[in-house]
């Protein structure tokens, strides 16, 4: 018997997918399943506004890719990407609607001991921050791009991952 798979990466999607482009980080994630094979030792999460909820999913992880809308103050759909300790500072600057769960769980993580080696965030100004389902225009148009930014990530990471020919 064979043992299973430790995840050597957790991609998490964050944001509220009914408050139009809060919700990039899902839409992200939920793209990345349908066009990528992930392999064994990836957990792509759909983080959603879980927030503190997460810290279980990171623990033991050595990388951890955040997803989400950020308030940089630039023009909409600008693509900030930051890593290790760079991510947690950035996230307290009070970002998102759901930006109490992210920063809180990885000030959390610190303080356990248990804070991933490896973060990068793949952060996007929104446009829209209003009720409804679907993203801007904008943000819509980046969607793709951005999925490749995270492919890109994991495989500096070493990981081998490969579109679906089913896509």
């Amino acid at each position: 018997m064979s043992e299973p798979t430790k995840v050597q990466t957790l991609v998490l999607g964050v944001g509220n997918t009914l408050m139009s482009d809060e919700g990039i980080g899902v839409h992200v994630v939920e793209r990345l399943v349908q066009r990528y094979n992930v392999p064994e030792e990836i957990q792509v999460l759909d983080g959603g506004t879980l927030g503190m909820d997460l810290l279980y999913y990171m623990e033991g992880v050595p990388n951890l890719l955040i997803v989400d809308a950020i308030q940089a103050n630039r023009e909409p759909g600008y693509l900030l990407r930051l890593a290790d300790d760079d991510v947690p500072a950035f996230l307290s600057m009070k970002m998102s609607p759901h930006q109490i769960g992210v920063p809180d769980m990885l000030a959390t993580a610190k303080l356990r001991g248990t804070t991933p080696p490896n973060i990068v965030l793949w952060g996007v100004q929104p446009e829209l921050i209003e009720i409804g389902t679907d993203l801007s225009g904008t943000l819509l148009a980046l969607l793709d791009s951005l999925v490749e930014k995270v492919v890109d990530e994991l495989r500096r990471w070493g990981h081998t991952i490969e579109p679906r020919v089913d896509a």
